[in-house]
């Protein structure tokens, strides 16, 4: 899935940086690491030109994920009907918090390797606002990707001394290895959080604290 990725961006340029984005942010059951492919493209070079310029990458990557995010919203929009009694209640909770902090969550998920489907499935399910959700998603991916990008740029010329090889496409594949090893620790330890739990824990002290959140609009 990596290298088909990478020789999509080879073959199709930015065009194919925005569909790997898309595609990648758009898995939901099976999550589909396009970071990983972020990073090595950053770093890819033949001779001594670089082969893409990183800010373009987070453009082209940014927008593609941003709007690839919103299968996990029309996810949850649609299943709005089948949703027990007992989720409406708790999705009540989730109304009131994102009538107050909605930009600053989902910029924050968006800029992180947080589980974006853990925000955006909700946010289909109590119908939050399609523009207010686009807005922050698309600020924080092109934030994101920009740093993922060029992170990879700069780590090439590192991991060429560290490791003593001169292909740069080795440089960009051991980079790709080391990015990989380093997602998969972000994704155990914020799947190890009980997000609906913190959620929970917050309405519950500002109830206790006798504080209102806004209502939902």
């Amino acid at each position: 899935m990596i290298e088909w990725m990478k020789s999509l961006a080879v073959q199709y340029e930015y065009f194919g940086i925005f569909l790997i984005g898309l595609i990648g942010a758009s898995s939901i059951f099976f999550p589909i690491p396009y970071t990983v492919v972020i990073f090595a493209l950053g770093g890819l070079k033949v001779g001594e030109a670089w082969v893409f310029e990183p800010i373009w990458i987070a453009v082209a990557a940014g927008i593609g994920s941003a709007f690839g995010e919103f299968s996990g919203y029309l996810l949850g929009f649609g299943g709005r009907r089948v949703i027990g009694e007992k989720y409406k209640k708790k999705m009540e909770f989730l109304m009131k918090l994102f009538a107050k902090f909605g930009p600053i969550v989902i910029f924050l998920f968006a800029l992180t390797p947080l589980p974006d489907d853990l925000l955006f499935i909700p946010l289909g399910v109590i119908r939050y606002s399609l523009v207010r959700a686009l807005v922050p998603a698309l600020i924080g991916k092109i934030c994101m990707n920009f740093i993922v990008a060029y992170s990879g740029r700069f780590s090439v010329e590192i991991i060429r001394d560290i490791f003593g090889v001169e292909s740069d496409w080795i440089s960009a594949l051991i980079g790709t290895v080391l990015a990989l090893v380093l997602l998969i620790i972000v994704f155990v330890v914020m799947f190890k959080v009980d997000w609906e739990k913190l959620f929970e824990k917050y309405v519950a002290k500002e109830e206790d604290s006798g504080g209102k959140l806004e209502g939902y609009s």
